[in-house]
């Protein structure tokens, strides 16, 4: 079964968008994510060299696992229900998100989401993570302060640097306490949101245009003319934790045919392009 579920990480984009996609989104210098919400686990499929720089992973530390390897203590349990939330809905979500590094070290990022839809089914094909950095600001530019208080501030960042950026008064990370943050939330500015939407729409246009070239085009929103609506993301992910061998076909349709397969089922059978159905 394992191999089987390797198989289907592996052929999760060139199955749909050619082989020569990897190296396309290779090139990106984005920092991003590409789940498939269809392969039990609803696993990481693609790593971009951008987000392995910034989080301190290998690729092959990264595809095959859930994004929640990159959570940790502090990670607030409320903006991960809201992924969830999304996931479950189909739809793009941006929210700042306290993640990991591979060391420990914690970091704000602005977490932009948005899922990537097959044309000919409206299904999910797979969802994008778009990853931001969010800098820490000085309390100056947070209040905004002008005029004579500028001086003032201009020496606490002075002394933020001779502190190495450690403060308790600005309830800094302990370096020596990687597993803990106690730091205030960060909020991503304009740019940094106009910044990671740019991304995602770029990325989005290589997806689309090398899903041409197969003839399985992938779009943005929900385009699909069938009558009958596609398994969503979040009945393929609840069905992808059953650890049995097992199919699910579709009556209303002609010839009743699969529309799920479990990675139990497929590992048995040997059968691969059952995943297409599903």
């Amino acid at each position: 079964m394992g191999s089987c579920h390797e198989r289907l990480i592996d052929q999760s984009l060139t199955s749909r968008y050619t082989d020569w996609i990897v190296e396309a989104l290779d090139e990106m210098p984005e920092n991003f994510l590409i789940t498939d919400p269809g392969i039990s686990g609803h696993p990481i499929v693609f790593a971009s060299r951008g987000f392995l720089a910034m989080s301190g992973y290998a690729r092959e530390e990264v595809v095959g696992r859930n994004g929640r390897i990159f959570q940790g203590p502090a990670t607030d349990r409320r903006s991960v229900m809201e992924m969830r939330e999304a996931i479950r809905e189909e739809r793009t979500l941006q929210i700042s998100l306290l993640n990991y590094r591979k060391d420990g070290t914690p970091h704000w990022i602005l977490f932009h989401l948005c899922p990537v839809f097959g044309m000919e089914d409206g299904r999910v094909i797979h969802f994008l993570a778009v990853q931001v950095p969010i800098p820490r600001r000085s309390r100056c530019a947070r209040s905004g302060a002008r005029g004579m208080v500028y001086g003032a501030c201009r020496n606490e960042v002075r002394l933020d640097e001779d502190h190495g950026c450690n403060l308790a008064v600005d309830s800094v990370i302990d370096m020596d306490n990687r597993g803990l943050e106690a730091e205030e939330s960060r909020e991503a500015s304009d740019w940094e949101k106009e910044k990671a939407l740019n991304a995602a729409n770029s990325i989005l246009s290589t997806l689309t245009h090398y899903s041409k070239l197969t003839g399985r085009v992938v779009c943005t929103k929900r385009c699909s003319s069938a009558g009958v609506a596609p398994l969503s993301s979040a009945l393929n992910i609840s069905l992808g934790r059953i650890k049995q061998s097992f199919v699910l076909t579709d009556p209303h349709l002609p010839d009743m045919p699969i529309v799920y397969a479990s990675d139990e089922f497929l590992g048995l059978t040997g059968v691969l392009l059952l995943c297409f159905f599903f």
